[in-house]
């Protein structure tokens, strides 16, 4: 069963790679800033993991703020774009993939239309293909941060928000961080682990408001080459388990 498991992912995310590589003229970009990420499971999120959410699905969704970017000759530094996303009911995060309850994409409201262009492209080159296109939407949006002391405050204009704070690590160390996990992208390999205050959403039809629930953030210096190398990897990954089936 792991192994099916393992395959459908592989095909859902392939399929995605060849989708997206003839949907438009690609230009390189690069991105460096801070992720800033909260879910509804408890810290830390099993969903990273190919495991099961800890509530019945896994709503929640990742911010990325740029300090320094450009997508082509288009400078991003100073955006933000945001993901969010829930799970179905019952299945990991991987194992669902491509049929996820609902994807949103947000795009910071200040860029200007080349830089918002370039925002989506890039969001979309690094968020999960996560749900059918019926169920994907562009959204523009307020997008804000404050740091207040040890606190996050992430803001998502009208459609909602989120506050966390990094754990203490053991024997008094900084932040517990995770490295590498199984379903780790470019910008997920490394993150500092959190629990949110709390988090809001409403948009996609939901009306989220919980507390004590993941968060985790992280810093971050990716490129398209980055992801490049990524979804090559995940071709190869992919044509190994066609191989291995074949063998069984």
């Amino acid at each position: 069963m792991r192994a099916k498991s393992v395959l459908a992912v592989l095909f859902l995310l392939a399929g995605a790679v060849i989708a997206r590589a003839g949907d438009e003229k690609k230009e390189p970009w690069k991105v460096s800033g801070q992720l800033e990420e909260a879910c509804s499971c408890d810290a830390a999120c099993p969903c990273w993991f190919d495991s099961k959410p800890t509530k019945m699905t896994c709503g929640g969704g990742q911010v990325i703020f740029i300090e320094k970017g450009s997508y082509g000759e288009v400078p991003l530094d100073g955006l933000a774009f945001a993901f969010m996303g829930q799970s179905p009911e019952g299945k990991s995060m991987m194992e669902s993939i491509g049929n996820w309850n609902f994807a949103y994409l947000y795009i910071d409201e200040k860029a200007s239309p080349a830089q918002r262009k370039a925002l989506e492209a890039i969001a979309r080159a690094t968020s999960p293909p996560a749900a059918p296109p019926e169920r994907t939407k562009v959204r523009y949006a307020p997008i804000s941060r404050k740091i207040d002391g040890v606190e996050h405050v992430v803001s998502l204009g009208d459609y909602g928000s989120f506050s966390g704070h990094l754990l203490a690590g053991g024997m008094g160390s900084s932040a517990p961080k995770i490295v590498m996990p199984p379903g780790a992208d470019p910008i997920h390999k490394e993150y500092s682990q959190g629990r949110t205050t709390k988090q809001t959403y409403n948009d996609a039809g939901q009306k989220w408001s919980w507390a004590n629930s993941n968060y985790m953030y992280g810093t971050f210096e990716v490129t398209s080459e980055d992801f490049d190398k990524f979804n090559a990897f995940m071709m190869q990954e992919m044509e190994k388990a066609k191989a291995e089936k074949k063998k069984s």
